[in-house]
């Protein structure tokens, strides 16, 4: 009998370890209201922030601000995106920050502002993990003006919590993940959001060389064949409800 069980573990184990350990994303997202509040937020992750976290054993963080047409949908934003190997790895980076002394040094007006001249309006942060078929951050290789680069930043929100494992298994099981890679639509990561405020949602970047480039693959990916077939499947029906679409400029500063 213990043969038996010791088997069991051993087979469950092995299968557990052939997995390829998934990535954690964290979205930061930083509301200002006036163009100081920008410029000070921007200062602080340009000279602080990025810095530390890249000391820290973060090498990728991208750093991102809505074009001008997102900015008067969703006003003025900046979006930050870090990469961790492990929930761990996560946790404890604000206790790494806390005892980096050129990190507080060089972040002082950020960080401990008067308080009635904060250096934003309100700070959000998203935690995700990655998909099974995509299990890593990729940074995106393209060529052209960083200026001109779109970076898609995409939330599928759910019904349920049932129509949104539904939808998860529709890009890893339904192969959605790979339409996608034969499109060339350049996929910086998929995340499935643990914590955040429009839960159940999903959320996943892709990246486009111009915005006529973004324009032409979705138009391609709207008349694919295998796009087609997938999004008509019974299985798959009614598993979004709502789909915000924020198109972004990578700063000057941005790793990726």
């Amino acid at each position: 009998m213990n043969n038996i069980l010791l088997f069991l573990f051993l087979g469950i184990s092995s299968v557990a370890m052939s997995s390829p350990p998934r990535d954690y994303y964290e979205i930061k997202v930083y509301r200002v209201e006036s163009h100081a509040q920008e410029e000070k937020v921007e200062a602080f992750l340009k000279l602080a922030f990025l810095p530390a976290v890249h000391r820290a054993g973060i090498a990728k963080v991208g750093v991102f601000k809505p074009i001008q047409r997102d900015t008067a949908l969703f006003g003025k934003r900046i979006y930050v995106l870090l990469v961790y190997s492990s929930i761990g790895r996560y946790l404890e980076l604000n206790d790494v920050l806390q005892k980096d002394n050129q990190f507080q040094t060089a972040g002082r007006d950020f960080l401990k502002p008067p308080f009635d001249s904060p250096p934003y309006l309100r700070m959000e942060s998203i935690l995700l993990r990655a998909f099974e078929r995509s299990p890593s951050l990729h940074a995106p290789v393209l060529s052209g003006p960083l200026n001109e680069r779109i970076y898609e930043l995409r939330s599928y929100e759910s019904p349920t919590e049932a129509l949104f494992f539904n939808k998860l298994k529709m890009f890893n099981q339904g192969d959605e993940i790979g339409l996608f890679d034969r499109l060339g639509f350049n996929a910086v990561f998929y995340g499935e959001v643990l914590a955040g405020s429009r839960m159940p949602n999903l959320m996943y970047m892709t990246c486009f060389s111009t915005m006529a480039s973004r324009d032409d693959h979705w138009k391609t990916f709207a008349g694919d064949p295998q796009w087609k077939q997938l999004s008509s499947m019974s299985e798959y029906q009614h598993n979004v409800s709502k789909a915000e679409i924020i198109l972004l400029h990578p700063t000057d500063y941005s790793d990726l």
